[in-house]
C-alpha cells in the first residue's frame, strides 16, 4: 500500500509539471522577438514558438536590380529572430528538464 501512495504523489507532481509546461508554452507564444539586418532596414518578428509573425522592409532597400541583397537581408533577419526564439525556448522550457535523465532528450 505504501508504494501506491508514493505513485499517486508522483502522478500529482507530473500533472502539476504538465500544467506548468503548458502555461510556459502559451507564454512563449505571446513573446515577440525581432531580428534585423541591413542596419534595421529589414526586420522579422517571430513568436517565442518560432512562428514568423511579421516581415518589415524599408522601401529604400528595395532595388529591382539587386533582389538578391534583399533576399539575403530577409534570411539574416529571420535567422537572427529564430535564434533568439530558440534561446528563449531553451531557457524557458529547460527548467522542466533540468536534472532529468530522459532517454532521447538532448
Amino acid at each position: 500500500m505504501r508504494g501506491m501512495g508514493n505513485m499517486q504523489g508522483m502522478m500529482k507532481q507530473m500533472q502539476k509539471m504538465q500544467k506548468k509546461m503548458a502555461e510556459a508554452q502559451e507564454e512563449l507564444g505571446e513573446k515577440r522577438l525581432e531580428g534585423t539586418a541591413g542596419g534595421g532596414m529589414v526586420k522579422v518578428i517571430v513568436s517565442g514558438q518560432k512562428e514568423v509573425l511579421e516581415v518589415i522592409i524599408d522601401p529604400t532597400v528595395v532595388d529591382p536590380e539587386d533582389v538578391e541583397m534583399l533576399q539575403d537581408l530577409v534570411v539574416i533577419a529571420t535567422n537572427e529572430a529564430m535564434k533568439q526564439a530558440e534561446e528563449l525556448t531553451n531557457s524557458t522550457m529547460g527548467q522542466f528538464t533540468k536534472g532529468l535523465n530522459l532517454p532521447g532528450m538532448f
